[in-house]
């Protein structure tokens, strides 16, 4: 599991555990794992980029970029308010999303 600069803001070994609990294949597991993950991170960046103007989105990308997790959240609360929590708040809404789709797929609607 990679560590995202927002690591610290979300939580998504539960979400492991989850799909770990599925009977299907280790192979099969490992690629909804790293999926999920994928999802997890592409809607919080797509909502950091939706927040800010287009010079810079180019800042954001490069800080991204370069790694440095405390480069990046000191540009972000410069330029969004209240990021920390909308950061949660996707994530938390994607989450819920990959769950109820965890157990359609156990039969547990």
């Amino acid at each position: 599991m990679i560590k995202h600069f927002y690591s610290y803001h979300v939580e998504i070994d539960s979400l492991i555990i989850e799909i770990e609990s599925l009977p299907i294949e280790e192979h099969e597991k490992r690629h909804l794992v790293e999926l999920a993950e994928s999802q997890v991170h592409n809607a919080i960046l797509d909502s950091i980029l939706s927040e800010l103007i287009t010079e810079d989105k180019r800042l954001f990308l490069k800080h991204l970029n370069s790694k440095n997790h405390e480069i990046i959240w000191k540009f972000l609360r410069s330029k969004v308010k209240d990021i920390e929590e909308k950061i949660e708040g996707v994530a938390l809404s994607v989450k819920k999303e990959l769950y109820r789709d965890i157990r359609e797929i156990k039969g547990q609607s």
